[in-house]
Formats: C-alpha cells, structure tokens, sequence
C-alpha cells in the first residue's frame, strides 16, 4: 500500500480543545459582524422578555449543544 502525499497530523486533546473554542467564538461573532442593526434589535427584544422565558431559551439551548456533541461522539 502507498502512502498518501498528504501526511495528516494526530490531533491531540488540546488541539481539539482549541478547534472547538475557536469555532464557538467564530460562530458568536459571526453575526454581530454580518446583521449589527438585527442583534441590536434582538438585544432590546431580549430586555423585555421576561427573566424565566430568557432562562428557558438558554437552557434549551446548552441541552441542544449537549445532544450535538453527544451525536458527533457517537
């Protein structure tokens, strides 16, 4: 068998780590870049939602993000 031209390199936990942190800040900022009128009107949206509503939303949220990494692991 020959070996392929393009050697990759082991990724190792830290590497990982990095990748992911990288891509959530990349993804955060994306749209505070792109639409800045549309989040400010999402942030005064945001001020008038009630606490419990907003607590909803993220834990909804954190529980969609376990569920991807979960998916992808397995």
């Amino acid at each position: 068998m020959r070996p392929s031209k393009i050697a990759f390199r082991n990724f190792t936990s830290m590497d990982f780590i990095i990748c992911v942190i990288g891509m959530a800040m990349f993804l955060e900022g994306f749209p505070y870049c792109a639409f800045p009128k549309k989040i400010k009107t999402w942030i005064y949206y945001l001020l008038e939602l009630p606490e419990e509503n907003i607590r909803i939303i993220g834990f909804l949220m954190m529980s969609g993000g376990l569920l991807l990494v979960y998916i992808g692991k397995s």
